[in-house]
């Protein structure tokens, strides 16, 4: 019978469930997944849980206990088989015979892999002994907003006590590691019959004797809680001390914010390029434009999953809602105070707080930034953590929503939070990240990219690392494109190129999709073959538009936001091997390509001083994948030359010097060279045509 909650997610389908049939580890993945994709529960990344079953021992053949837990650097929304760690549990629990203290923190997790039964499994995580010293088989450990805002309560202790009686026990903050689970282990001690355990500051644990039993205890729990704040939130009245200033319009918020991220984006990025994250959302909008924010956000985040992510605190940006921020040099200079204030508070924080072994203080720049009136921007090294950062951030608007209704909220000590953020462990898990790829943190748009060359550039980016806006002026197709790339890849933008109106809102898409644009490839195109006496002014203009004026919108429109980042770009054009030799019935096309190509040395040269790159790839005979060549252009040059239609490829592999059929990929290659490799290079052509003698340009 499906169980009915107002609060949250009630997910489980108990067909599914019995497809599973006594596969424990498959019920806890089940699990999880489902707790996961509710962010009321817990965020990406956050929270754990686990399960315990019995095992044949490979070296003694005896029946033994392995807990199965999420390792290190999981997400249980999304965990699998290979995101476990399996460890007997006798031995893990045997550690409480060599555990010396909270000093011994560190060694203890080396420890762990002594305790290793599955020979696959995931680097096990700091909570392992949080899960593996309680004696229950199925485990849950979340960060819920509701419950966290009760850990984070000033009185939560008695708070905890009031909501679920003696059904709950109550442990104070303490840093996760060995100690919080020998903790837990007291606390069930001295409560024998409690349904789950309150973290102070940090969160929840919840168990139950089957996977089911485990995840409607976590539900009923999460209920529970939520209900009781939301009562407190109706008897106290408006939230946050009530409303100081009113939002924009939704439209006035967005045109604001996509205006301003550029200038942002090069502000936080002082020290490593930063991808952005735009974010109106109700809760938002309700904490940062509310009475209580100058007082609750420098008080920083309570639970350490969040200030992981968003670091202790935001930076608020004191710009009133009708500032014209349209000025550049104006806006900078208002902002770049605020964005050296809060690098020299992150400084003071760390040399308060550091010890002689921390590691050296990171990036000091915000993650999250607040305007108020407009909205919330995240940066981060990638569009999923700054995305996830914002998330966080939410989460923690909850808490703190939460907690002032319940009684008053209360943050981490600067100096509990500052050794979670600077912990050793935490450090050693970033040092085994993999090496950034080469366009990781740099943000492309590329025209023409729902099919042919255009989408193959657009495959190319991405896959080296690179945030892509797809732009096409036939919305059906751009969304068919879309679907072939994962979560925080790609945005989509339809763009006519021939329209400044079309340009200048796929830019502001752009900008608010990733904070910016750092690579232009303007691709799109189309060809008309035909001779001088048939060539009709329709199809000059046709072609001037789309390779020329698009060209020099695209450019236009781009340098603008390249120059408010400040740190450079790139700009790469596809003009054509046609631009550099005279064909037949070729007037109205090779002009155009030619015209691309003196454009792209023109900008070369004026651009320089602010480091942005100008080239172009002259493309040759791309007839395999290309739209181009489908209709009328293929008629035309296979009329030209004498031959069929069919005849195309192979005519164009044997006169060029390689005697090769020269795909979309290939020109991709070419604009990655320009953008991934030769970062010294501009006012530059790269041929890709398998070698046409007359088309050499030296």
């Amino acid at each position: 019978m499906e169980k009915t909650f107002q609060y949250v997610d009630y997910l489980w389908e108990e067909k599914k469930a019995e497809e599973l049939g006594d596969d424990q580890v498959a019920l806890f993945l089940y699990r999880s997944n489902i707790l996961g994709s509710d962010l009321r529960i817990t965020n990406y990344g956050g929270g754990n849980t686990s399960c315990k079953t019995i095992e044949r021992d490979p070296l003694t053949n005896d029946e033994v206990e392995v807990m199965w837990v999420k390792g290190s650097g999981g997400d249980i929304g999304t965990l699998t088989r290979e995101g476990i760690a399996g460890l007997y549990t006798d031995r893990l629990r045997n550690l409480k015979n060599v555990y010396r203290g909270i000093e011994d923190e560190d060694r203890m997790v080396g420890l762990f892999y002594h305790c290793i039964y599955d020979l696959n499994s995931k680097a096990p995580s700091i909570d392992t002994p949080l899960h593996g010293l309680l004696p229950f088989k199925h485990i849950d450990h979340l960060h819920p907003d509701a419950l966290i805002a009760v850990a984070a309560a000033k009185d939560s202790e008695k708070i905890t006590q009031e909501i679920w009686g003696n059904t709950m026990g109550w442990v104070p903050w303490q840093r996760p590691g060995f100690d919080l689970g020998l903790q837990l282990e007291k606390c069930l001690e001295e409560n024998p019959g409690i349904r789950g355990i309150v973290l102070g500051s940090h969160g929840l644990f919840t168990w139950g004797e089957t996977s089911y039993e485990c995840y409607l205890n976590s539900l009923e729990v999460i209920e529970t809680a939520s209900e009781y704040i939301e009562n407190k939130i109706k008897q106290n009245g408006e939230g946050f001390g009530g409303q100081k200033l009113k939002s924009l319009p939704s439209a006035e918020r967005k045109d604001k914010a996509a205006k301003l991220i550029p200038l942002l984006r090069g502000l936080a990025s002082s020290e490593n390029k930063m991808i952005g994250h735009y974010t109106d959302d109700d809760t938002v909008l309700e904490f940062i434009n509310s009475n209580d924010l100058a007082r609750l956000a420098p008080m920083g985040t309570s639970c350490p999953d969040h200030f992981l992510r968003t670091k202790i605190q935001p930076l608020i940006l004191n710009l009133d809602t009708s500032e014209d921020i349209s000025n550049t040099d104006e806006a900078f200079k208002k902002l770049e105070p605020a964005f050296d204030k809060y690098r020299e508070q992150y400084k003071e924080y760390y040399e308060n707080c550091k010890h002689s072994n921390s590691p050296a203080m990171r990036d000091p720049n915000p993650v999250i930034i607040i305007y108020p009136g407009v909205g919330m921007f995240s940066f981060a090294k990638n569009k999923q953590t700054a995305r996830v950062a914002s998330e966080f951030y939410i989460n923690a608007i909850n808490v703190m929503r939460g907690a002032e209704a319940i009684t008053e909220y209360t943050s981490l000590p600067r100096q509990e939070a500052f050794d979670i953020e600077y912990w050793l462990l935490e450090e050693a898990k970033l040092q085994r990240m993999p090496s950034e790829q080469p366009l990781s943190r740099r943000v492309a748009i590329v025209t023409g990219a729902a099919g042919g060359i255009g989408k193959a550039i657009a495959d190319k980016l991405v896959a080296e690392g690179a945030n892509v806006v797809l732009t096409d002026v036939t919305e059906d197709a751009l969304k068919e494109a879309i679907k072939s790339y994962k979560k925080d890849q790609v945005a989509g933008a339809v763009c006519d190129v021939t329209k400044e109106d079309s340009v200048e809102k796929a830019f502001l898409q752009a900008s608010l999709a990733f904070g910016g644009v750092d690579i232009i490839v303007h691709s799109a195109g189309l060809a008309i073959s035909k001779s001088l006496e048939d060539t009709t002014l329709k199809d000059w203009a046709l072609l001037q538009n789309v390779l020329v004026k698009g060209q020099f919108l695209m450019a236009q429109y781009g340098v603008a936001i390249m120059k408010k980042q400040g740190f450079g770009g790139d700009i790469v054009n596809i003009a054509s091997k046609n631009g550099l030799v005279s064909g037949p019935n070729n007037v109205g096309y090779g002009t155009a390509k030619a015209a691309q190509q003196h454009m792209t040395r023109l900008l070369a040269a004026e651009l320089g001083g602010d480091k942005i790159r100008v080239n172009v790839v002259n493309p040759d005979g791309v007839i395999v994948g290309s739209k181009i060549w489908e209709g009328e252009w293929a008629e035309g040059r296979a009329k030209a030359y004498g031959i069929d239609v069919e005849e195309l490829p192979k005519h164009y592999a044997k006169r060029n010097l390689l005697q090769e059929i020269i795909l979309p990929e290939d020109i991709a290659k070419g604009v990655f060279a320009y953008v991934g490799i030769l970062d010294k290079s501009t006012g530059n052509t790269i041929n890709v045509d398998g070698g046409m003698a007359n088309a050499f340009v030296r």
